[in-house]
Parts: structure tokens; sequence; C-alpha cells
């Protein structure tokens, strides 16, 4: 049996925006390796972009999800309960800060700002992996995306910074908490990605010309290669894996 077998496993992945996405790629991963897959879509504008992905990946329910709306949650948790009655394994990865928090410095960072970007990119994990406990009565994996930002400042990151460290780190509690039923938990750390959430951050060619210098491997990671990381965890050749923050940056995270 391969390490990363999903045969059977069914699965949800919230954060699809287009085809750059970092959850495009682990939903083809998962995909490829046998799972039935649910996905959702941010809004009537993303629709479009996410609907002939959700085709390709033959998902058996797709769905709107903006976890600032009540309910939307909910309905989606709902609806992977009356479908299939059960969940394997979930994929977090989104985040989001507003734009004038997310380009000054954490100093100055609003109230408002910090305590949306918090609940958005944060507190929605939390949210997803008390809905999705019940559905997971044989074990289960949940996964979330973060940054090298979460440990160390990164230059132009700011908000984001701080947001990801507490990702992590609800990440391990989470894992403490969910691990007696069999549920494991982590983080992926992926280097920087063209991806359209990472377009907002202020001068982002220039970080990822530094990650290509910094990375041993002296290039950038590809999102299939996040979602062949994720597949692994999503199966059972990573049942002992919980609590952790894993890699998958060419090395980046090595060198300061």
């Amino acid at each position: 049996m391969s390490m990363s077998d999903l045969q059977g496993k069914k699965g949800l992945v919230v954060g699809i925006a287009n085809d750059k996405s970092i959850a495009w790629g682990c939903a083809r991963a998962f995909r490829d390796a046998g799972a039935e897959l649910a996905v959702t879509w941010f809004n009537d504008k993303a629709r479009p972009h996410v609907e002939p992905l959700a085709l390709q990946l033959q998902a058996t329910l797709a769905l709107p999800l903006d976890v600032e709306q009540p309910g939307q949650l909910e309905a989606v948790f709902d609806a992977i309960a009356q479908r299939w009655g059960r969940l394997d394994f979930l994929l977090h990865s989104i985040a989001f800060a507003p734009k004038s928090d997310l380009h000054g410095r954490v100093t100055d960072s609003s109230r408002e700002g910090f305590a949306r970007a918090m609940d958005i990119s944060c507190h929605s994990f939390a949210r997803m992996a008390r809905l999705a406990e019940p559905l997971m009565g044989s074990g289960g994996s949940l996964m979330t995306m973060s940054y090298v930002g979460a440990e160390e400042v990164v230059p132009d990151y700011g908000l984001m910074g701080p947001v990801k460290a507490a990702l992590e780190a609800s990440t391990r509690y989470l894992a403490a908490e969910l691990g007696p039923k069999g549920i494991r938990v982590n983080a992926v750390s992926p280097g920087p990605l063209a991806t359209r959430a990472a377009s907002g951050i202020p001068n982002f060619d220039a970080l990822m010309a530094d990650a290509v210098r910094r990375a041993p491997l002296r290039r950038l990671v590809e999102i299939d290669e996040v979602g062949a990381l994720c597949a692994f965890l999503a199966g059972d050749g990573a049942r002992a894996i919980t609590g952790s923050t894993l890699y998958v940056d060419a090395g980046y995270h090595v060198l300061g």
C-alpha cells in the first residue's frame, strides 16, 4: 500500500481560489491518491474559478464558505454529515488581513484588523476542528497552512507573523485535545509561492527572490510538492505524526 493511499477516504478542502492556490495542489494530490472530496468557494466572485476545478476533481460536494458569515461553516459540515456521515481529513488553507494592517507595522495594527485576521486565519481552524470532531469517530487528520514568518521576523510579512504563530500554537493544542480520539492535527509550512493570497504581501517578488537565494535547494517549492506532503499527512502512513509544523520549502527555514 502506498504511504499516501487515500482510497475510500473522504476529505474537505477549504481554500481553493484558482489553479494557482496551494489548496488546489493539495486537492489534486488527495484526488490522485483516491480520496473523495468536498470543496468550497469563498463567494460568488470566486465561484466561476472554483467550480471548473471541482468538476476536474469530481468533487461530491461543492459549497460556498465565507467563515465570517454566520451559519455557512455549519452548513458545510451539515452537508458532509448528510452525504457521507463521516469525515476522514480536512485541509484549512485560508488566511486574511485587512490591507491597511498588513501593509503597516504590527505596532500600528488596528484592534479590529488584528481581530479579523486572527478570526479568519486562525480561529476558523479551531471552529472547523470542533465541527469535524463528531464526524471523525474512527480518527482523522486536520491540516492547516502556516509560514516561517510564524517563528522569525520576515520583512513585510507584518501582522500575519503573529497570526500564523497563533495558528501553529493552536495546532499543538488541538493535537493534544483531539489526540485521544485518534484525530491528528498538523501545520504545513511552505516557502513563498506566487498565489493570489500572497500577492497582497508588500514586496512579495523580493521575498520570493530572497527565498531562492536562502534555500539550500536554490528554488521555490511548487503547489504539487505541498500537495504531496498533505496527501501523506491525510493517509495512514502518517498515523503517528501530530502536533507538528512540517516544512516543505526547499530548506528555506534553516538559513536565517
